[in-house]
């Protein structure tokens, strides 16, 4: 997918997809004006088409394989 890093806002926990409700990891700015939300799953299925409609895409589905970092047992 085409991703445009945007000064847009991270999206968090509480944008949900537009489709199914699941958390969102794609906006999609339209050209048109407007916003969708997509989940993972949902923005690779409909990747095509939001191409031709899509202004910008802000992309954060790299969150979804990112493992956070965990204390060492020295830290705790």
């Amino acid at each position: 997918m085409t991703t445009v890093l945007t000064p847009a806002s991270p999206l968090t926990a509480a944008d949900r997809c537009d489709r199914c409700g699941a958390q969102a990891y794609l906006r999609v700015v339209l050209l048109s004006g407007g916003e969708l939300l997509f989940c993972a799953h949902h923005g690779r299925k409909f990747e095509p088409e939001l191409k031709k409609i899509a202004a910008e895409i802000q992309d954060e589905t790299e969150r979804l394989t990112t493992v956070p970092n965990t204390p060492s047992e020295e830290e705790r």
